[in-house]
């Protein structure tokens, strides 16, 4: 008991930073989701495309960009790699399509030229996707034939028959965009509040007086070390609570849904991930003025690095192959994953399971380690 109302004295001197990092989440969190409000006021019966076509005056490809005309909404923007980042992530654009020189001529001679194709991920994005599948295949067959011009009227009459554009999902894909947004920034709050305020809390449990009087005490190491643990999960359990709690007022009556549901559980054990990191930190440094250092690499760096603050998906491929080694990858990826899922059958919850598994297996990495330290420590001692 002793322990542990030290324990809460030493939270109580570092609330502040809890409360700092409290209002860094709902003041971005916020601003991101009013920001997502006033840019997705496009018409939901067609996705919205920018084409960037150099390849303008092949017959073939003028055929294909009025197909994508026809069937989708397409974006003014200026043809500049920030105008076009922007649309990405504002979400005023769910695809960007650029054909390349000589587009229509390979084509038609079967030489399988490739589109570049950048997209959001979203439903929008994945049904531009599926129309451009489409017209390529029946375009393959005509062309296989031969390379009349009359082929294009045959390709016109069939995928304007079979396509037809209508919102089937029944998801509230902008609401659930904002859930997402929310639990992807909370990361860096969940992350940097754990490590922080438990890395103090475990320093200041290393301090020479503090030791020399739990050894003269009656308690014995185990139960020391165990009433240390679980007095800051509990500390890690509240925060997470907490940050739930915020996201029913930030964002409503969407939380009570499944994929609202499934964030909050996603986020618990990532909080019980990031509660075995704080420990092996605090394992390692023993230098309280360190702490913040780690804390700003650790918890900016992983959130940048692992679509936080940026989308992944904008993110270059060298970057996001070096997220794979953070666990915030899998939990931001869970979350993008979560707010998208409407048939909740084994098949499509199995990826969102195993970054789940991977985050638990983190978490037993880093116990590991934590064990091995402790008794290298005692050992030494």
């Amino acid at each position: 008991m002793t322990i542990f109302k030290t324990f809460l004295k030493i939270l109580n001197k570092n609330k502040g930073i809890v409360i700092l990092y409290s209002i860094i989440l709902i003041f971005f969190a916020g601003f991101n989701l009013q920001t997502n409000d006033n840019t997705m006021q496009f018409e939901k019966e067609k996705p919205s495309i920018f084409i960037i076509n150099h390849d303008p005056e092949n017959t073939f490809t003028k055929e294909f960009v009025t197909y994508l005309k026809n069937n989708s909404e397409v974006v003014e923007l200026e043809e500049t790699k920030e105008a076009i980042s922007d649309a990405l992530f504002y979400r005023s654009v769910n695809t960007i399509i650029i054909i390349p020189e000589s587009f229509g001529e390979n084509f038609r001679n079967q030489k399988n030229p490739e589109i570049e194709i950048k997209c959001t991920g979203t439903y929008e994005s994945e049904l531009t996707k599926m129309m451009i599948a489409r017209y390529f295949n029946v375009a393959k067959v005509f062309f296989s034939i031969s390379s009349t011009e009359e082929n294009f009227d045959k390709i016109k009459e069939i995928v304007e028959k079979e396509m037809k554009i209508e919102m089937t999902s029944k998801l509230n894909t902008q609401e659930l965009k904002r859930v997402a947004n929310y639990y992807n920034f909370a990361n860096y709050s969940i992350l940097a509040g754990c490590v922080y305020v438990i890395c103090l809390i475990l320093s200041s449990f290393k301090k020479e007086n503090i030791k020399k009087r739990t050894i003269i005490s009656s308690i014995n190491e185990k139960n020391y070390n165990r009433i240390l643990l679980i007095a800051n999960s509990l500390f890690a359990m509240l925060l997470w609570f907490f940050y739930c709690f915020i996201s029913f007022f930030l964002i409503g009556d969407i939380m009570f849904t499944k994929q609202g549901v499934g964030c909050m559980i996603n986020s618990f054990v990532f909080t019980f991930c990031a509660v075995t990191i704080s420990f092996f930190i605090s394992n390692v440094l023993t230098n309280k003025n360190a702490i913040n250092g780690v804390v700003n690499v650790l918890a900016l760096g992983s959130s940048f690095l692992c679509g936080a603050f940026v989308p992944t998906e904008l993110l270059p491929e060298s970057v996001q192959k070096i997220a794979h080694f953070f666990p915030s990858y899998y939990f931001i990826n869970n979350n993008e994953k979560i707010t998208s899922l409407e048939n909740w059958s084994l098949t499509n919850l199995t990826p969102i399971l195993t970054n789940l598994m991977i985050l638990l297996g983190f978490s037993f990495i880093f116990i590991l380690f934590n064990n091995f330290l402790s008794k290298k420590r005692r050992k030494s001692s």
